[in-house]
Formats: C-alpha cells, structure tokens, sequence
C-alpha cells in the first residue's frame, strides 16, 4: 500500500519508546559482542536512511543464524528487533503499511523480548492505519474487495482408509462431560491417565468466531506467520516458509487430504503475536492443577491431512480442539523402547516408525503394542500426559490450541 494511494490520509510518526530510551545501551552491549557494525549502521537507520536499517537486520539475522538456535546470545535476538523496527518505521512513514507489518511480525517471532512492548503497540498503530486507508479507498472506488465466502465443513472421506492400521482395534480413550476440577485430579492428572473433556468451551468466542474464514481475515490476514509444508518434519520434504495468515487461509481452502504437501501452521506462540486472537480463548482451569505453571500456548491450524508424527512432550498438556476434527492415538511412556525413538538428540522425542507406512521387518515390535486412540471432536479436549507417544492426523481443516504447564513436582525439561 503505497502513500500516494491513501489521499488525505496522514501518517504520523510510529512511536517506541522503549527503543528511544534504551537504544544507547542496547548498542552498547552489541558492540561488546563485536557488533560495530551494526551499532554504525544503526545511527544511519535511526536517522531515517532505510537501507541501512534494512542492513542492521541482515547482520543481526546472520547472528540468529550462526551456530544452533539455544546458542544465540540474546542481545542479538533485541538487537534483531531493534532493525526490526527501525524498518518499519520507515515503511509506516512512507505509508507502506503492509511491509511495516511484515517487519514487526519478523521482531515478535525472532527478536528477544526487550523490544516486545513497543512491538506490540506499533503492530496495534499500523494495523489501525492499514484498516482506516482500506475504508478510505474504498469510499474512493479505488479498490474492489472480494469477500471470499468459505466455511470449515467436513470432507466426504472415508476416515478408516486414511488412518493407521489397526485404528479403533484398541482400547478409546475415555470421554468426561464438563469434568470437575476435583475429578480430573483425582482420576486422570494424578495416574497420568489421558481423558477426554467435553462440554468445556462453550463459553470460549472462539467456539463461534474460528469457523468464520472473514473474522479470521480480518483479523489476522495481514501477520507474517512461520508455516511447515510437506508431509511432516521428519520427512525429506518438509520446509518451513513466512507467509501471511491470508496467504494461508487460501492454500487452507483450496487444499485437500490427498495433498502431499500441505501447509501447517504448527506449534506457533500465535496468541503472543496476535492479542487479538489471544482474547477468543481461556486457559482451562485444568492448567492449574498440580500448583504449576503455564509454559506455552501453542496454535496449530491446518487443512484435512496435516499430521503430526509420533512423538512425545515434556509437560502436561491439553489439547484443544476449536474448529473441526481429528484422530489421535497414544502409547504410554513405558513402551518407548518399542517405540523406536531416534537417537540424535533433536529427535530423540520422535519415533524412527511411521504409523502410516509402518515397516514391519524394521520395526517388528510396533504391531502388537496396545494403545488408546480417539477421534477429537470440535469443542472437546484432550488431556495427554507427560512423555505419553502420541500421533495426530486432522481429518478436517482445522484449528487446536495447546496448553503445556508443568507442576511443582515436575523435574525441569
């Protein structure tokens, strides 16, 4: 959105103030750690020269890039958001609100958190300004907006030809209405027994708002956001790419469950960039249980056919299903050895088996486990236990909110 397209429509400097105050010691501690050339090209950027600004990003990226991601020093991931706004202040100056936005959706998702409070407010100011230039040119003419009409509903398939073998041959899990705080204790959190909950999110707006394709454009259409495509992260295939939620609310509708690509947006903190989003939904109060704490509210939101390899987590979780179905199969942490796990370090949570094509001469222990599975409807959810394996395939598009917290018996992940 250029500026000569918004007529009388003025732009007004993007405010950050933290930026303002702190800016000379944050460079001062980028140029401990050898950044001087950031620090140099950051008084070009501050100055209003946006190719410079665009240059301090390029060096702080290179940073976030070179060595693994827990080895990063954390005045590169602030010194990323500090480019990250110089950027878009530029862009918002020049009336350029969609590059502004994608550049502050950059500094939320790799910048530290020092930054984060000014982020947030300028997300909020452009995206103001990007809706009020969209009324503006359309009271003018200038542009024709096409509502896309869609809705979430469920493809004709067969469910059984596309799922594991031997699904539903087991034991299911167990399925609890409006259970008590007092009942999930006593007869699941405390065994570490999967159940699932249903009639517990009625109240939620998300129940009504995330099967509208228009809200959740409206909303969101603009944000970069980090998506998988391929199969799963365990395939040769799969890549990740930055794309706007538009971007995948389209390839969301025009996908279908034989694709062998689909794109997926997994285990992504949405709700910490998007506050938007964040005020359609509750923590559960079976969060809480155990004296614990939160540790992260993960979205995950994809068509029919996105899978999620066997795997299993350190924490609690909860696994909310918000908008259309899937399947889910657990095994307890006592069967991990027949379960296969790899050997690296970065998956060893993740099992060398796949349950779609399972290779029976490789893996011969894998057909006679007993496990639980189920099919997770729209507005129940799942309570899995830590380290329990589990494989998820949506059968629908669909939209699930995980809630991982640890409690005060729990030894650090």
């Amino acid at each position: 959105m250029a500026s000569d397209a918004a007529g009388d429509i003025s732009y007004d400097v993007l405010e950050t103030p933290i930026l303002d105050s702190e800016s000379p010691n944050l460079l001062h501690l980028i140029s401990e750690q050898g950044g001087y050339a950031y620090v140099s090209m950051s008084a070009l950027a501050a100055a209003g020269d946006l190719r410079a600004a665009e240059a301090t990003r390029e060096m702080a990226w290179e940073q976030l890039h070179s060595g693994p991601w827990h080895s990063v020093l954390p005045v590169w991931r602030d010194a990323y958001s500090m480019a990250c706004l110089y950027v878009a202040r530029l862009h918002h100056r020049a009336g350029d609100f969609e590059e502004a936005l994608k550049a502050l959706d950059m500094g939320l998702i790799m910048g530290g958190t020092f930054l984060r409070q000014d982020l947030h407010a300028a997300v909020e100011k452009v995206t103001a300004k990007a809706s009020e230039l969209r009324v503006s040119e359309e009271e003018q003419g200038e542009v024709i907006v096409r509502k896309e009409k869609a809705d979430f509903e469920e493809e004709g398939i067969s469910v059984l030809r596309i799922l594991p073998m031997k699904s539903f041959s087991s034991k299911i899990v167990g399925k609890r209405s409006a259970l008590s705080l007092e009942g999930f204790l006593s007869d699941y959190f405390m065994s570490g027994s999967p159940v699932i909950i249903s009639d517990c999110m009625g109240h939620w707006p998300a129940r009504t708002k995330w099967n509208d394709m228009d809200y959740l454009k409206r909303v969101a259409g603009d944000r970069t956001i980090p998506v998988e495509v391929g199969k799963n992260y365990l395939s040769s295939d799969w890549k990740q790419e930055l794309i706007t939620f538009s971007q995948l609310l389209e390839r969301i509708q025009s996908s279908d469950c034989t694709s062998t690509f689909p794109t997926y947006l997994a285990q992504h903190p949405l709700f910490d960039q998007i506050h938007e989003l964040r005020k359609d939904i509750l923590i559960p109060d079976y969060c809480y249980a155990g004296g614990g704490e939160l540790r992260s509210l993960n979205a995950w939101f994809g068509p029919a056919g996105t899978v999620t390899p066997l795997h299993h987590d350190p924490h609690h979780n909860i696994l909310a299903q918000v908008v259309g179905k899937k399947y889910i199969r657990l095994y307890p942490a006592s069967l991990s050895e027949e379960l296969y796990p790899h050997t690296e370090t970065m998956l060893c949570n993740s099992s060398k088996v796949d349950l779609d094509n399972i290779d029976k001469k490789e893996f011969p222990k894998v057909q006679d486990l007993e496990f639980l599975d189920c099919i997770l409807e729209e507005g129940e959810m799942l309570y899995i236990p830590p380290k329990w394996w589990h494989y998820v395939r949506s059968l629908t598009t669909s939209f699930s909110v995980s809630f991982w917290w640890s409690h005060c018996g729990d030894s650090p992940a």
